[in-house]
């Protein structure tokens, strides 16, 4: 590990500059491989790639401060852009793969996009649709000239493929156009990229109104990618398998950021595959993974598994969502990740915060997100009043430091909500730190249920169900109620073999061990949670789920 003193901050150089002082330490060195693809570039080959692709961007016009989208699976070309636009000072501004027409509408217009690169689709959502929807004027002008009425900031839209399409650059076309531009552009766009410069903007998910484009800096992200690594000992001869999308900070930061900060090296999936990812840790002998804990449980329970040897593996990061203790276990035990951690954050704070270490017991790595990170204060506060609690009582966790965002793009209003005049941001989530300097999420603040004027924690109750051996996954959640306002419905995912396990015995469970208020009122067993597409659990769907369910039991006779 890196030594450094508490005040020290790792880098204080942008992310174009930091990553070809990285090229010129180990050009040689494998970045980044796609098993499936045969696909492998040297730190040097992708740096050049990243070069071509800037010169193609400033070819078309953009610059330092312009919005890029990039609307693709984890393709090549995505890492691509992503140190192409750094370089330049422009902003990667990300998206959701899942998005719809609805919410490309409102980034396009919200984030002032100037361009877009997108692939043809996800799943059963045509791209092209949604953009010759919304853009006709793609249909009739041509690119490099395109007026949109509703969007007057686009002017060009990149197809990431081969094909030619009606308005459209395509990547090749736009290395192409880059040849055409002299390397003193280049050299001269790098050097007016500074630390502070937002370079990539990421949307919240949007549970709770309109989605906000959380503005990031090279001085956010790569500091904090670096201290993530340190925590899981990363050096040049870690190999990261990344199966978590790219459009989210877990893949962006937490993967891509660790990785160069250490010379380390990507071993890239396009989407998430149980069965790809097991072949490609055994085939490219990957020593570390990532994953929320739907992804870890699906590898352990793929009817290959016992094929393939992982015992390449040290570390890697379970976070997202609540970490099983049992899931937590078996990762450790049968994929041999006695190093794994979990980190512990949220997109505005660049995400991590918080995170145990590789060396941390089994106790605190299933029961706690770890430890502050060097040059971050985090502090405890009274939700209602602000005022700074001891060690041992719950509160809201809040963070002050280097990763917090500069704030949401546009919206001065939400970011003064988040931000504190004097820097702390607010998280929204409620934790407890215990004498060890550790810290535990035990709920968040508005995933609090109120029974009757009785608070209600769901973490609480769901740590305790995870405790029953027929219990695989657990989440709870309010459901509204005319009495109380809201009661307690518990949603399960049976383990197999588990078939005759009842509501009742879920409740004959909980009486007598948990209060009696805290005990579910409704039992659900469903096959899945409804999750976004980066896999973690959209809690707040979870109670209008618990209606329907209710409604269809009163149709059936049963309530």
């Amino acid at each position: 590990m890196v030594v450094f003193k508490i005040s020290e901050l790792f880098t204080e150089k942008s992310l174009g500059a930091f990553f070809e002082d990285m090229v010129k330490k180990q050009p040689d060195h494998e970045f980044l491989v796609y098993p499936d693809r045969g696909l492998r570039f040297t730190y040097k080959e992708f740096d050049e790639r990243a070069d071509n692709l800037a010169k193609g961007l400033l070819g078309i016009g953009v610059g330092k401060g312009d919005h890029v989208g990039i609307w693709a699976k984890n393709v090549p070309e995505w890492i691509t852009f992503m140190f192409a636009t750094a370089k330049i000072g422009a902003v990667l501004v990300t998206m959701n793969t899942a998005y719809q027409k609805h919410e490309v509408d409102y980034v396009l217009e919200q984030s002032d996009m100037k361009a877009i690169a997108m692939t043809d689709g996800f799943r059963d959502t045509s791209y092209f649709n949604i953009m010759y929807e919304l853009v006709p004027e793609l249909k009739t002008q041509a690119r490099g000239n395109l007026h949109s009425k509703k969007y007057p900031h686009l002017k060009d839209i990149i197809y990431i493929g081969q094909r030619k399409h009606r308005g459209m650059y395509n990547t090749n076309e736009l290395l192409l156009l880059g040849q055409n531009v002299a390397d003193k552009e280049l050299t001269d766009a790098k050097a007016n990229v500074d630390q502070n410069d937002v370079i990539m903007m990421q949307y919240t998910s949007g549970t709770e109104g309109f989605p906000k484009g959380v503005m990031l800096t090279s001085r956010n992200i790569v500091n904090d990618g670096f201290y993530i690594g340190e925590n899981m000992n990363y050096t040049n001869k870690d190999r990261l398998c990344l199966i978590v999308p790219l459009f989210h900070c877990f893949g962006t930061v937490l993967g891509v950021m660790s990785v160069i900060t250490h010379g380390s090296t990507l071993v890239m999936l396009e989407e998430f595959n149980p069965l790809l990812t097991l072949s490609s840790i055994q085939k490219e002998k990957c020593t570390s993974v990532y994953g929320v804990p739907t992804m870890f449980i699906a590898e352990l329970n793929h009817p290959m598994f016992d094929m393939f040897d992982l015992t390449s593996l040290r570390t890697g990061i379970m976070a997202g969502s609540t970490c099983p203790k049992e899931a937590m276990k078996a990762v450790i035990d049968k994929m041999n990740m006695k190093e794994i951690t979990s980190v512990y954050g949220l997109t505005e704070a660049a995400p991590g915060f918080t995170q145990t270490c590789a060396e941390d017991t089994f106790e605190k790595k299933v029961n706690t997100v770890g430890k502050k990170f060097p040059n971050i204060e985090v502090k405890i506060v009274d939700p209602e009043t602000g005022e700074e609690l001891p060690q041992g009582e719950k509160g809201e966790i809040m963070c002050k430091g280097f990763n917090v965002m500069k704030g949401y793009y546009n919206m001065p209003e939400k970011t003064a909500e988040t931000i504190e005049p004097d820097g702390w941001l607010h998280s929204g989530d409620l934790a407890v730190e215990d004498e060890d300097g550790y810290y535990s999420i035990v709920g968040r603040i508005k995933d609090m249920i109120i029974r009757g004027g009785e608070n209600i924690y769901p973490r609480e109750i769901e740590e305790y169900l995870f405790t029953h051996p027929c219990i695989q996954d657990a989440q709870v959640a309010g459901i509204p109620d005319e009495k109380y306002g809201e009661i307690v419905g518990a949603f399960i995912i049976k383990e197999d073999n588990c078939d005759d396990l009842t509501e009742a015995d879920i409740r004959d469970f909980c009486i007598g061990n948990i209060a009696r208020f805290k005990v579910p009122k409704y039992v659900f067993f469903v096959e899945e949670f409804p999750l976004t597409t980066s896999g973690k659990i959209q809690k707040y769907k979870l109670g209008d789920l618990g209606l329907k369910l209710l409604e269809e039991r009163k149709a059936n006779g049963d309530l």
